[in-house]
């Protein structure tokens, strides 16, 4: 039978890893970045990859805001205790108030009324989860600490369906250039194409969990997130807005059948560190890192 509570004390540290490390397609993108960078590029560069060598040796988040915690988690129809699932909401909450203070996280849940934060890194609806079930008998929990200034470049456009792929194109380059440095660039960009508004951000967000340099598995998605890179490369903003180049280490898309009278595009950028982490829990309650 599964501990929960035992699984709580398991995913600490995984939540530590997350804000401490980054992935290893992450660093070597960044390194190519700081070869082929101008100047100015170079030295945010060389910055950002002290940070992860400083965070990893000192065990100490790389950068100071430890995002909001969400949760995506994938779980197997078979997995042994799929019947008492409900019970891995607690187990998530108590993850993150122990994380928050062992780590430490910067407490950032803050009420969008009263302005009053819990300290914890919890409140309603947070920790955030996305749910999805699927077959087999694992369960994977993939953690994603996502920072306030990638997060506020997000956006949403209701495109008139006319407009079809060109229309996109512009829109996804139109942001990518007005964001500038805010999103911390060099960033990763997910971009949700169709399903309604918030399907096509849900895929935007979900599209940032894959590794840079993963493509689309379809041919016509992957073509396009390679012109799209391409492109956004040659708008000159440059890591964190010195300009040249890279302003995107990649982008990743996704999409869903869409209503004929409407098109959203959903456009979630991610900052340079890409933080996350992905975990299986096995049916024996072992937890292992697999990402």
């Amino acid at each position: 039978m599964m501990n929960f509570e035992t699984l709580a004390e398991k995913l600490v540290d995984p939540i530590k890893k997350s804000v401490t490390t980054i992935p290893q397609p992450t660093v070597k993108a960044l390194k190519k970045a700081k070869d082929e960078a101008d100047e100015g590029g170079k030295v945010q560069l060389e910055a950002m990859l002290k940070a992860i060598n400083v965070g990893g040796k000192e065990e100490i988040p790389i950068c100071q805001d430890t995002g909001v915690p969400t949760f995506f988690i994938t779980v197997g129809h078979s997995f042994p205790a799929i019947n008492e699932i409900g019970k891995l909401k607690s187990s998530l909450t108590s993850a993150v108030r122990k994380a928050t203070e062992e780590v430490p996280l910067r407490p950032n849940t803050v009420h969008p009324i009263t302005e009053e934060n819990p300290g914890d890194n919890t409140g309603r609806n947070i920790p955030y989860i996305e749910w999805n079930i699927t077959t087999g008998k694992n369960l994977k929990i993939t953690y994603l600490p996502k920072g306030g200034g990638s997060e506020n470049m997000s956006q949403l456009t209701m495109m008139t369906p006319g407009k079809g792929l060109k229309g996109v194109k512009e829109i996804v380059l139109d942001r990518i250039a007005s964001m500038e440095g805010k999103p911390c660039p060099p960033t990763t960009v997910g971009v949700g194409l169709g399903g309604g508004a918030n399907i096509a951000m849900n895929l935007a967000k979900e599209a940032i969990l894959r590794p840079i340099g993963e493509r689309h598995e379809e041919e016509k998605i992957a073509n396009l997130e390679r012109e799209l890179l391409e492109k956004a490369n040659e708008l000159g903003v440059g890591p964190m807005g010195v300009g040249g180049k890279p302003t995107v280490l990649d982008i990743k898309i996704d999409y869903a059948h869409r209503h004929p009278a409407s098109f959203p595009v959903g456009i979630i950028p991610q900052c340079w560190a890409n933080r996350r982490v992905t975990v299986t829990v096995n049916p024996d309650g072992s937890v292992e890192v697999v990402d």
